[in-house]
């Protein structure tokens, strides 16, 4: 399980896509960089740029900054990323059992991959959900918690405007006597 997720942790995200680089490809094929890119150059028939292509230097000084760089050395050309079907196109070129074992691996590992990718979404579209139930809900409770604010207000400037009356010892009008009825 630690070669997979060896795999795994080599699987990177480049212009939309899961690729490999040539470095971690050849390590695991145990050839140079340079002799697994030679391979692919006198087959480049076989890897059209939906299966490998080259990072640009952007690409590259991002994705340098992301990984440990200490063992890249010093390299002159940038890398090739190659996406999944690159790496099982590799298997052909290469022509080796080694190759075609770890292709097998690798192949295992994409698809652990993109299975654990479409459990972290399905669990990101639930939560979405959820969380826009509770939001709902709490705009219903605040709209309602906001409805009886507005009577308590009403009902606390009156209590406010009757007590203002009472401490500056104005004097309340007095009642008209109606003839007829005495007090």
């Amino acid at each position: 399980m630690k070669e997979l997720e060896l795999i795994q942790k080599n699987i990177f995200s480049i212009r939309g896509q899961k690729v490999m680089l040539d470095k971690h490809l050849a390590e695991l094929y145990g050839v140079e960089v340079k002799r697994l890119n030679e391979s692919v150059k006198r087959n480049i028939e076989r890897f059209p740029h939906d299966f490998m292509f080259q990072l640009n230097t952007d690409e590259w000084k991002n994705l340098k900054s992301q990984i440990a760089t200490a063992s890249w050395g010093g390299a002159r050309t940038l890398p090739y990323a190659f996406t999944e079907q690159g790496v099982a196109m590799l298997s052909s070129v290469l022509r080796s059992k080694t190759a075609i074992e770890v292709n097998i691996r690798i192949m295992r590992a994409f698809v652990a991959v993109r299975q654990y990718l479409t459990v972290e979404q399905n669990i990101s579209n639930q939560l979405e959900h959820r969380f826009k139930l509770i939001e709902n809900t709490l705009d219903e409770i605040l709209s309602d918690q906001n409805d009886i604010n507005e009577d308590t207000r009403m009902r606390l400037e009156l209590i406010e405007e009757t007590l203002t009356i009472l401490q500056t010892n104005e004097k309340v009008p007095d009642r008209t006597v109606i003839k007829g009825f005495t007090k």
